[in-house]
């Protein structure tokens, strides 16, 4: 019985480790080196990329890199941010799950005056990712919006995004009003408000605090039949600051679907503002 109950005496191991997660393939190589052999291979880890993976590899800005001696290798080296679609997005997989995420870069959204000089420049930044950001100067009304296909996305996940930005010390307008949010799949609409300004990480904190304990405490009698979410400016590892449009889920059986998902933040309180700086949405 010895030798028959140890687990690399099981039958296609490799196809077993292939429908557990890269995490678990990854600890179950520590086990045993007759193991690893199983763990690393190419069967396994060809697994964990996304079916679509060859055209997102040719979408990159040098796709010539991308030439590895395993589905292991080109996993991992898709864990980090890649840059694709002549550098407007930036495509990664997450490490553990090999789900998929996406930012797309200022360049690829829809801002409302954004050609006008007078409301917004475009300007180089050595701590972005993109080779241009934009920079707000002055308007009143303030739209900024993202689009992307469920069927870019990997299926039976929750996604959120995020507004990636910053706020120059000269920065007006910004703190008082806060701003329509919302994120929609086919029938799917969350809602919410969100505060552009908030530049005392002590004072995001307790108004997180105090957002969250209304939510909770008032439920949906406070904001009708859905309770609101209420989003401040919180600071990445990265450096940028992050703000929360709204979450929405990806269906298995409707991944493939080709419904758009549309990301939108508006205010148009005519109040003037100025000061902020868009990188992209996540």
């Amino acid at each position: 019985m010895g030798s028959c109950s140890k687990i690399e005496s099981l039958p296609r191991v490799s196809e077993i480790l292939s429908r557990a997660s890269p995490l678990e393939a990854c600890m179950c190589s520590l086990l045993s080196s007759s193991l690893r052999s199983s763990a690393d291979s190419d069967m396994v880890w060809r697994s964990f990329l996304p079916s679509d993976h060859q055209a997102i590899v040719s979408r990159a800005v040098n796709p010539f890199s991308l030439h590895f001696s395993s589905y292991k290798l080109l996993f991992h080296y898709l864990c980090h941010p890649l840059l694709i679609d002549q550098g407007s997005k930036i495509f990664k997989l997450e490490k553990c799950s090999g789900k998929k995420s996406f930012i797309l870069s200022a360049r690829e959204l829809s801002i409302a005056w954004s050609s006008h000089p007078m409301m917004w420049c475009w300007k180089q930044l050595p701590e972005s990712r993109f080779a241009e950001v934009a920079e707000l100067r002055t308007v009143s009304w303030l739209e900024i919006e993202g689009k992307m296909r469920r069927q870019n996305l990997t299926g039976n996940t929750t996604y959120a995004a995020y507004l990636i930005m910053n706020v120059c010390d000269g920065a007006f307008g910004v703190e008082f009003v806060p701003s329509k949010v919302s994120v929609s799949v086919g029938k799917q609409v969350q809602r919410g408000r969100a505060y552009l300004g908030c530049k005392d990480e002590k004072k995001c904190k307790m108004e997180s605090l105090f957002y969250g304990n209304r939510r909770e405490v008032m439920g949906k009698a406070a904001f009708g039949e859905e309770a609101e979410v209420i989003s401040i400016p919180l600071k990445r590892e990265d450096g940028w600051m992050e703000i929360e449009l709204g979450e929405f889920f990806i269906d298995e059986a409707e991944a493939e679907a080709d419904e758009q998902i549309t990301m939108n933040l508006r205010e148009d309180s005519y109040q003037l503002k100025g000061g902020l700086i868009i990188e992209g949405i996540e």
